[in-house]
This record gives structure tokens, sequence and C-alpha cells, in this order.
């Protein structure tokens, strides 16, 4: 393949360019369900909260999500790959730093702590007991700080 931008062959940079476009659509996901959504739901009662979290994790499945999460997951890992093959190139730190951002800042948290709560939130009813003291739990500490 011919080179292209940074000394980069074509499909590397479109797997960065790829990558890249992913990262900041789930930052941007990210960043308005911290900056706002929980914020919202930390301000309804416990019964309404747990509801409207348990239906956003079941709305929140979808392959325009999925694709952009573990999609850039997968080519993040790429990337890391990739960059460990050419090391010596200018360009490899950027792409082992950038990939490894991703899965250890993105996909590791997700994996270990978001996805475990919300599995256990799934299981709450909202009306039963202890809900209101799961509800308080899920809600603290969390990056939805009022």
């Amino acid at each position: 393949m011919g080179q292209g931008p940074l000394g980069m062959d074509g499909f590397l940079f479109a797997l960065t360019l790829f990558a890249a476009l992913g990262c900041g659509i789930v930052a941007g996901v990210f960043f308005a369900f911290s900056a706002f959504v929980m914020r919202a739901l930390a301000s309804l009662p416990a019964l309404q909260g747990i509801a409207a979290m348990q239906a956003i994790n079941v709305a929140a499945v979808t392959a325009a999500f999925m694709v952009a999460l573990l999609g850039t997951a997968l080519a993040c890992g790429a990337l890391v790959v990739s960059s460990l093959l050419a090391w010596g190139e200018p360009f490899a730190a950027y792409l082992l730093a950038g990939g490894a951002f991703y899965l250890v800042g993105t996909i590791g948290p997700t994996g270990v702590y978001h996805v475990p709560r919300n599995e256990a939130l799934a299981t709450v009813e909202p009306r039963g007991a202890g809900a209101e003291d799961h509800w308080s739990r899920y809600l603290s500490p969390d990056y939805s700080r009022r």
C-alpha cells in the first residue's frame, strides 16, 4: 500500500481515523450521561430512577452503540498491535498510547465496574424492599456528583 499521512499506509491511517472517530462518539455519549442524565436520574424518587435506569440500560444495547463502543475497542486493539509491529516509526508511540488509553480507560471500567452494576440494578424490583438503599448505593460514589 502507498504511504498516507504521517508515513502510515492507507489502511493503518483509515483504522486510526475510525478509532479516533469512535473514541469521540463514545466520549460524547459518556459525557452526556455523566453531565446530565445521571444528575436527572438522581433527582428522581428511587422508584422512578430505578425504572428509568433499567429502561436506559435495555435501550442502550443497539447496533449503533455496540459498534461505536466495541468496534472502537477492536480498532484500538489492532492499533496497539500495529504500533508494536511498527515500533521504530514516528507514529507508533501515539498509536500505542491512544489505543491503550481507550482500552484501559473505557472498556476496562465499563466491563469491570459499570456493566456488573447495571446487571445488579436490572434485578431490583423498583417497588421492592431495599430498592431505595440499592438506588442510593448505585448513585454514590459515582460520576454523577451532585
